[in-house]
């Protein structure tokens, strides 16, 4: 399978917040900015794998600052690992006072997805061609992400298969 550049699959989206995004503060709902990175970070997968693509976790939101009615929201997306059949995909979330152009970092998460066949079952996914140094410490630092996620989920299934054996 060939490999593809963290370039040829990277995206940008912006989109203005509007009154039907927010609270009644002015505040722009949380769940309204998940969307967008989960759609950011979709449009990346199928880029890459010019396949459907479906998420299979979030790891790490974190939300840095608010988000109000009329800001540009601009979200940066780039995959930083591949496996076998999954991608690690990032996202930045920047946000711009259009009027003052103050810009400032409001929110990142790490996303995982998986490419899926015309039977909906996982297919393999293209290798990645680290061009920067930036790109390969991305995937070293989601590689070691992975890890963790992967030792998460045999003790979430050892607890489940023997309740006796979890902790609180």
């Amino acid at each position: 399978m060939d490999l593809k550049t963290v370039e040829e699959s990277a995206v940008t989206l912006s989109q203005v917040m509007l009154p039907q995004d927010a609270n009644p503060a002015g505040l722009v709902h949380g769940g309204v900015i998940m969307k967008l990175i989960d759609n950011a970070a979709g449009v990346v997968a199928c880029r890459h794998t010019r396949r459907i693509c479906v998420t299979a976790s979030i790891d790490r939101l974190d939300f840095h600052n608010p988000v109000q009615i009329g800001n540009l929201v601009t979200l940066k997306a780039g995959i930083n690992h591949v496996g076998k059949t999954s991608m690690e995909i990032g996202v930045r979330v920047e946000t711009e006072d259009i009027l003052s152009g103050k810009l400032s970092h409001t929110a990142s998460a790490y996303l995982t997805f998986v490419a899926l066949g015309d039977d909906f079952r996982p297919v393999d996914v293209p290798g990645l061609d680290q061009k920067t140094a930036c790109e390969e410490r991305r995937n070293r630092e989601a590689h070691k992400r992975r890890e963790s996620r992967l030792a998460e989920k045999r003790s979430e299934k050892i607890c489940q298969e023997n309740i006796g054996s979890c902790s609180d």
